[in-house]
């Protein structure tokens, strides 16, 4: 697992910046996309794996987010 990209998930979420983890989940996705269409001698075997892991914890703080302001939009009797 990707500790940088975790730490900065985290962040995100902590800061409840949907907009950041947006951008970052393209961002992972466009790099996962090029690196698949790429062929030859190279084997870009290892890279995509570890851009599909970081996809995985972005979604993962993307669903934190999402649980976070549902359980803030709920009201809680007094």
């Amino acid at each position: 697992m990707s500790s940088a990209i975790a730490q900065i998930v985290d962040a995100y979420v902590r800061l409840k910046n949907r907009r950041g983890l947006d951008e970052l989940m393209m961002h992972r996705q466009r790099l996962a996309v090029d690196l698949k269409s790429r062929s030859g001698a190279y084997d870009f075997s290892l890279p995509i794996s570890k851009i599909d892991e970081e996809i995985a914890i972005i979604e993962e703080g993307l669903s934190r987010l999402k649980a976070e302001s549902t359980d803030a939009g709920t009201t809680r009797p007094n």
